[in-house]
C-alpha cells in the first residue's frame, strides 16, 4: 500500500513538473527544379502539433556560413528549448519553424550567402521564394499570408533576413538578425583571398580583388546599398529587429545599417550587446529575437 501511494506521488509529481515539448525533425527534404536536386531543411513542430486542425505562424529559420548547416540551432542552439519555453509562457503563439539548408553541398567550398551566383548556375534565392516557401505553406498547416511569416537568422544567416526584408517587402511580417554578416565596402576589398571567395565568390565573381569586387551583383545584394536603393515605405513593411555584439567583426555594419535606417526614420529595434560571434550569443539573444516575432505575430 505505501509502495502504491509513493508510485501515485511520483506520478503526480513528474505531471505537475512537465513541461510540453515540440519535435524536431531532421533529415527533411524538399526536391528543388531550380537546383536540380533535394534541399534539406530541419523541422521545428510546436508541441501539441497534430492534435487538432488549427494552423500555425511559421518562422524561417537560417543558420549560419562557414561550417554552418540546417541542424545547427538545435543541436548548438538548443532553440526547440528555447521554443518550447517561450510557447508555454504564451509570449509566442505555437508555431512551426523551419530551417532550409543553405551550403550548396557537402564539400561546401563555397558558401551561397543565401544568394544567386552571379552566373546564374545556383539560384538559391529564387529556390527559397519560388519553391520553398510555397512547399512548407502547401505541405504543413501554416497560416497563409505575409503577416504569419517571419524570418530569424544569425551571421549568413541575419544576413539573409534582413536582405530579403528589403528585397519582398510583402513576404515577411517580421525580421530579426543576430550578428548578422553585413560588411562594409572596405571591409570587402580588405578581405583575404581564400575568405572573399569562399564566401562571396560564387555570388560576385571568384578571384576579384580590391575594388573589384564592389560590382553590380555586390551592390544588388548588400544590405547597406539596399538599404539606400529600396523606398523607405517599402522597409516599413517589415518589422525589423537588429542584434549584434559589442566585439563582433560585424558591428561596425550592423551599426552603419541601424544609423541608415535611422536617418529614413524606419522603425527597427536595435541592440548591442557585450559579446562576439559565437553560440554562445546567439543561445542568449534567441530568445528576445524569437519573442520579438512572437509579438509581430500577435499584432
Amino acid at each position: 500500500m505505501v509502495r502504491k501511494m509513493l508510485f501515485l506521488l511520483v506520478v503526480l509529481f513528474t505531471g505537475t513538473a512537465a513541461h510540453a515539448e515540440g519535435t524536431v525533425k531532421e533529415g527533411q527534404f524538399m526536391a528543388s527544379r531550380i537546383l536540380g536536386k533535394n534541399v534539406e531543411f530541419t523541422l521545428y513542430l510546436p508541441p501539441g502539433y497534430g492534435r487538432d486542425e488549427r494552423r500555425y505562424p511559421v518562422i524561417y529559420l537560417m543558420h549560419g556560413g562557414g561550417d554552418g548547416q540546417n541542424q545547427d540551432w538545435y543541436r548548438f542552439g538548443n532553440a526547440n528549448l528555447v521554443f518550447d519555453r517561450l510557447i508555454e509562457s504564451g509570449e509566442v503563439p505555437p508555431f512551426i519553424a523551419v530551417t532550409p539548408e543553405g551550403r550548396r553541398d557537402d564539400d561546401n567550398k563555397f558558401n551561397t550567402y543565401y544568394m544567386n551566383d552571379a552566373d546564374g548556375q545556383y539560384l538559391w534565392q529564387d529556390m527559397f521564394v519560388k519553391e520553398f516557401i510555397p512547399h512548407v505553406e502547401k505541405s504543413f498547416p501554416v497560416l497563409p499570408g505575409k503577416k504569419s511569416r517571419g524570418i530569424l537568422g544569425l551571421s549568413m544567416g541575419g544576413y539573409a533576413a534582413i536582405a530579403f526584408s528589403m528585397k519582398y517587402p510583402d513576404l515577411f511580417a517580421g525580421a530579426a538578425a543576430l550578428s548578422a554578416a553585413f560588411r562594409t565596402d572596405q571591409q570587402i576589398v580588405d578581405m583575404d583571398q581564400a575568405g572573399y571567395d569562399r564566401r562571396y565568390g560564387k555570388a560576385w565573381g571568384v578571384g576579384l580583388t580590391g575594388r573589384d569586387r564592389l560590382n553590380q551583383p555586390y551592390y544588388a545584394n548588400s544590405v547597406l546599398d539596399l538599404v539606400d536603393k529600396t523606398p523607405a515605405e517599402d522597409i516599413k513593411k517589415t518589422e525589423l529587429y537588429i542584434d549584434c555584439g559589442s566585439y563582433d567583426d560585424f558591428f561596425v555594419g550592423n551599426a552603419e545599417l541601424t544609423l541608415k535606417l535611422q536617418k529614413l526614420k524606419v522603425p527597427h529595434h536595435f541592440m548591442a550587446r557585450e559579446g562576439g560571434h559565437d553560440w554562445t550569443y546567439w543561445r542568449t539573444g534567441l530568445p528576445q529575437a524569437t519573442a520579438f516575432l512572437g509579438k509581430v505575430f500577435h499584432q
